[in-house]
């Protein structure tokens, strides 16, 4: 599939995602997709050390974030580098006090399933909103893609709903665990088309995303959303559960994010 005309493919694709308690989250899951991207876009495979440099750069985290970016280098090799920073431990599973306000952006295509480095067009849209308020995209038919920094989910007489992964978005890793957890408790999760008008009649969205956890929406374009947050606070507290497990040392618990 060729890259969408928003991006440079050759600045690269990258991962973020969560360190806790000196272990990286969804390890396996993001080097996978990573490696995916990689020979897709440049019939390359991941290069050995990345593994060892998220565990290297996880162990010095109690709660931070990690992230992976792999480019083109001299020749035909690829480059791969790590960036860890702490967090907030208000950003990881935000509460409804710092719900976020989405503000949607027409990008025709989406910007693809690939990670690009090059995030120039959201990175402009963000700056230009409030520090509470996020993009997120729709097509030029305003079929609800996803936002910036995450996949979206409503939730519709208490089923879950989220686009499907058909080329034009991301699919996230959060997101899949948020489908595969929200199934394995009994709730209806599914992936559907989502128009503009279907976001803003749900009774709750919430965003994924890997670093984040579960961030709940509390308006869309200005109009406030009229649900509660019952359901959001439920699969938030399922996917916290389960990154508590990973990150937990055999044998000891770990501190809650």
């Amino acid at each position: 599939m060729p890259p969408p005309p928003h991006s440079d493919p050759e600045q690269g694709v990258f991962e973020t995602l969560l360190a806790l308690d000196g272990r990286p989250i969804e390890l396996d899951a993001h080097l996978r997709r990573l490696g995916a991207s990689l020979e897709a876009l440049f019939d390359s495979a991941l290069p050995s050390g990345a593994r060892q440099l998220a565990l290297d750069g996880a162990r010095r985290l109690t709660l931070g974030r990690l992230r992976l970016t792999a480019a083109p280098g001299e020749g035909e090799r690829l480059s791969v580098e790590l960036a860890a920073e702490a967090l907030d431990p208000e950003l990881v599973f935000p509460t409804r006090k710092r719900s976020v306000e989405l503000r949607s952006l027409s990008v025709e295509g989406g910007f693809g399933v690939h990670k690009w480095v090059d995030r120039r067009l959201l990175e402009h849209a963000e700056a230009a909103l409030p520090a509470a308020a996020a993009p997120f995209l729709v097509d030029h038919d305003a079929t609800v893609l996803e936002a910036s920094r995450a996949n979206i989910f409503a939730v519709r007489d208490g089923a879950l709903v989220t686009p499907p992964t058909d080329g034009r978005i991301i699919a996230g890793i959060t997101r899949g665990r948020v489908l595969e957890l929200a199934r394995a408790a009994g709730r209806e999760a599914h992936e559907e088309r989502l128009s503009l008008d279907d976001l803003l009649g749900a009774g709750e969205a919430f965003l994924t995303n890997s670093v984040r956890g579960v961030e709940p929406v509390r308006a869309i374009d200005g109009a406030e959303l009229g649900g509660g947050a019952g359901v959001t606070a439920e699969i938030a507290a399922e996917l916290r559960r389960s990154w508590l497990v990973q990150g937990a040392p055999a044998g000891a618990g770990a501190a809650a994010p």
